[in-house]
């Protein structure tokens, strides 16, 4: 958790506006997180608690909170998304895939710009198209694992 608490500080510290910190430190994780699994148990409590752990967790609260509460404050998030729903974004968006190594890596990367794009509330330089190629259902075997297939008329 202290690995969180330094990803978030530095994207509060690094990053020139609320909105780039609060997207910098969900791509800091999941890039982190590689084929480990999601680094969050403690925060949501599915691990017993020590002394060190617990400080360590509400450290981590506190850190998201001024990530989200700074992201708010300069209007780009959604109001409703709190500190809270962070931990379980990050489980969501870092669910096993039946491929590993980088192509999983830039799929979750790709769904978290999706999820980004659905929470920013303005965004003047949001991209027009998500990295990477999307996957699709026909031949999907091929495409989850990064063969691109000309899709049948």
């Amino acid at each position: 958790m202290e690995q969180l608490v330094i990803q978030a500080r530095t994207a509060l510290t690094e990053e020139p506006d609320p909105w780039s910190a609060f997207a910098r430190f969900l791509r800091d994780v999941l890039s982190a997180q590689g084929a480990g699994g999601p680094l969050l148990p403690l925060v949501g409590g599915r691990l017993p608690a020590t002394d060190d752990s617990a400080g360590a967790a509400d450290r981590l609260r506190g850190t998201l909170d001024d990530l989200v509460g700074g992201a708010h404050r300069a209007g780009v998030l959604w109001t409703d998304f709190t500190s809270a729903d962070i931990p379980l974004l990050l489980e969501h968006l870092s669910a096993r895939m039946p491929v590993a190594g980088e192509r999983a890596a830039a799929l979750h990367l790709r769904f978290l710009d999706l999820v980004l794009a659905g929470l920013r509330t303005s965004a003047p330089d949001r991209p027009t198209a998500l990295p990477g190629p999307a996957p699709h259902w026909r031949n999907s075997e091929n495409d989850i694992q990064g063969k691109v297939s000309s899709p049948s008329p």
